[in-house]
């Protein structure tokens, strides 16, 4: 067990450090080190953590280090993990927020900066699109669970919202599959992996959930300026940990959603925060590495120094680390009954739909015909990655290596 915990925490330190990205760059890293490299789980078993990670309140990919921790080490293993892989992240803003208290600002930081992301943006890109095509061969595996992928596709690339369409998707896919599939194992699913105890298939929330919103957060919180702040409430430590307790429990969706209720709560509500200081704070969250909760810390430091960052952090993640502890005993069991197992089924096919739409979305927005540049990284990363077993985090470094060269 110590040899467990020691592993789970030099990984998920790691991958907290070089995790730029957003959820779906979080995820294809903790894909490509615990199941490609580590043979830690299965690809299945993988796919329906994550399906049940959608499920839980709160900041995606942090839970998701949790249910790895947990399959890998129990409770302690899955507290464990969640906490490295949110630490680098926590300190940086934490700094940061230092810096910023001392300048009021952060023109300073950005020219540093923004030549770094341009390199890792396209290995991201690669990244992601490797660990697409891998967790859909298991949940497209079958012509009906690969209608139910491309259907919920074209109903997201029509506009349709990617919660109704995910679990839409996973109600009327039951019901084909239900057809489909006979209760005697009619048609095959995806092979099983024997390093993991059986039932399984696969299933996959919406991993990429809001990450193609991320890039432009901080775009999207100026354009929500014009509102009136109320008189300012006195800000205290169990004021500040009721706020993002709450938080935390409700938050559903994408980057977008918690710089919503960042906005009307600390902005409109308490007069916590100015319009411009939170700008800056969504801006520091998208320019450090790890989960987006890192503008919770930088929030936090912000109010009320290193107490203020630690408890806003710690107050943010409760929920939903709570519910991963209280979920995940209860994954395998779902798989074992008729009805929910086509469902987790049906989700996967769903969100991998999804996912593809979403990543095509990305690489427009970190591709440009006019910029050699961005192909050439791209291209050189998928190339690694399809013909070596190169740790996806040592691309991310050579990506930060190449935009600090090229740009």
């Amino acid at each position: 067990m110590i040899q467990r915990l020691g592993e789970l925490a030099c990984l998920f330190l790691k991958l907290g450090t070089i995790s730029f990205g957003g959820p779906a760059a979080h995820v294809a890293l903790m894909e490509d080190e615990c199941v490609r490299r580590r043979g830690w789980l299965s690809r299945e078993r993988f796919l329906d953590l994550w399906s049940a990670t959608y499920l839980i309140p709160g900041p995606n990919a942090t839970e998701m280090a949790s249910q790895i921790g947990y399959h890998r080490a129990g409770v302690v293993g899955s507290f464990l993990a969640a906490a490295c892989f949110t630490l680098p992240a926590a300190l940086i803003s934490a700094a940061m927020a230092w810096v910023y208290l001392r300048s009021q600002g952060m023109p300073e930081i950005q020219p540093w900066v923004d030549p770094v992301l341009a390199g890792i943006k396209p290995v991201v890109l690669a990244i992601i699109l490797a660990a697409l095509l891998r967790l859909a061969k298991t949940a497209l595996a079958g012509w009906d669970l690969a209608a139910i992928g491309i259907a919920v596709a074209a109903a997201s690339w029509s506009g349709a919202n990617e919660i109704g369409a995910l679990l839409g998707g996973g109600a009327l896919g039951a019901i084909l599959l239900c057809w489909t599939r006979q209760p005697d194992g009619g048609q095959a699913g995806p092979a099983e992996d024997p390093r993991t105890p059986p039932p399984r298939r696969a299933a996959m929330g919406a991993w990429l959930a809001g990450s193609a919103g991320a890039g432009s957060a901080a775009a999207g919180c100026a354009a929500a300026g014009g509102a009136a702040a109320a008189a300012a409430v006195p800000v205290t430590l169990a004021k500040l940990a009721l706020f993002f307790f709450k938080v935390g429990a409700v938050l559903y969706g994408s980057g977008y959603v918690l710089i919503a209720y960042l906005e009307g709560g600390l902005v409109r509500e308490f007069g916590w925060l100015t319009e411009q200081e939170l700008v800056d704070a969504v801006a520091v969250g998208q320019i450090t590495p790890g989960p987006l909760l890192s503008t919770v810390t930088f929030i936090g430091y912000l109010k009320l120094g290193g107490a203020g960052a630690a408890v806003a952090t710690v107050a943010f993640l409760l929920p939903g680390l709570c519910l991963v502890a209280l979920v995940n005993p209860w994954i395998a069991r779902l798989r074992q009954a008729r009805w929910p197992a086509l469902f987790l089924d049906a989700v996967g096919a769903a969100a991998v739909g999804l996912t593809a739409v979403v990543t095509v979305g990305l690489g427009r927005a970190i591709l440009s015909f006019q910029d050699w540049r961005g192909w050439l990284v791209a291209l050189a990363a998928g190339l690694l990655l399809w013909r070596t077993r190169v740790a996806a985090a040592w691309l991310v470094l050579a990506g930060a290596l190449a935009g600090a060269i090229l740009w």
